[in-house]
């Protein structure tokens, strides 16, 4: 037995045939090994890619339902604006562009600011001497009583202002954050041969699972850039609308470009890594700012316990 296997072993035929067959097998196992195993990186990319579809989905639902620029006012706030005449008297171009900055377009917007303007110091007034006077809450003179009246009746007056004024600035914060990516974006589509029209649309679908206030403004300004006879007036419109000096750059540039025919995609590329470095430089200012902020709140908080952790067993060591 022990011979036999010694003469097989020693066959340089049976040799050749065990090594086809082994090669034989391993070349089978080799070409069929990937269609046998499930593609794990193919499934997920896949499901990445289902997924960014249906976020960018939601954003674009929850953008058109936020988009409505005829918003028709209240019968009753259009009926009280027109009969006292609220638009030349409350009426101003400072209001009529805070407005637009914090993203109220439509008449109806304006309609409404008007009638609150006049409503809100109102009852303010009203509540004050209601407050104040009827119900005697605070025993004070006269005098301070009714300053505090006018004071109450200037705030109503402010309110609808800081109102504007405050959502705005939230609104040139969420731009600023996501501009310095527009801008990429827009650069990759215009090196690509896209025109800015189409670019700018591309990258208002884009953008949007970061930056809704974005993606809105550049849908707008696609729109004027499709229907306006002059496209000046939709850049300086959009650059009017943000508010932010980064934006008004990129804006004269495109209009530079529109009026003398120079290169766009350079332009974009410098005013991109500008943006980039004004945010840089407002993360590391922040940053900076921090630690005089902490200096009171360690003071108060910090030191009292840190010295009640320490001086507690000794004083205990004392007393004993």
């Amino acid at each position: 037995m022990l011979e036999l296997i010694a003469a097989k072993v020693t066959d340089p035929r049976f040799v050749g045939m065990v090594l086809t067959g082994i090669a034989t097998a391993a070349t089978a196992f080799a070409l069929l090994q990937p269609l046998l195993e499930p593609d794990r990186l193919g499934k997920r990319m896949k499901m990445v890619g289902e997924e960014r579809e249906e976020i960018r989905r939601r954003e674009r639902e929850r953008l058109a339902a936020r988009t409505n620029l005829r918003v028709a006012p209240k019968a009753y706030m259009k009926q009280v604006v027109e009969r006292f005449s609220l638009e030349r008297w409350l009426g101003t171009e400072t209001a009529r562009k805070q407005l637009m900055m914090a993203g109220y377009r439509s008449p109806g917007s304006e309609t409404s600011f008007l009638f609150f303007r006049l409503v809100t110091p109102i009852l303010l007034g009203v509540l004050a001497i209601f407050y104040l006077f009827v119900l005697g809450v605070l025993n004070q003179p006269f005098m301070i009583r009714v300053m505090l009246v006018i004071a109450a009746l200037l705030l109503g007056i402010k309110a609808p202002e800081l109102y504007l004024l405050n959502t705005s600035k939230k609104r040139q914060t969420e731009i600023r954050s996501a501009w310095p990516d527009a801008l990429d974006l827009t650069l990759i589509c215009v090196e690509s041969g896209m025109s800015v029209e189409h670019a700018f649309r591309r990258v208002s679908a884009e953008i949007v699972s970061q930056s809704v206030v974005l993606a809105e403004e550049l849908a707008v300004l696609t729109a004027e850039l499709s229907y306006l006879p002059d496209r000046r007036v939709a850049f300086e419109n959009f650059a009017n609308r943000i508010g932010l000096d980064q934006v008004k750059g990129v804006m004269t540039a495109l209009i530079q470009a529109e009026r003398y025919g120079t290169p766009v995609g350079q332009a974009l590329r410098v005013l991109s890594q500008e943006s980039r470095d004004a945010r840089m430089n407002e993360a590391e200012k922040k940053a900076a700012a921090l630690p005089p902020k902490l200096t009171v709140p360690m003071i108060l908080f910090f030191l009292p316990v840190l010295f009640v952790v320490i001086l507690t067993p000794a004083m205990i060591q004392v007393f004993r």
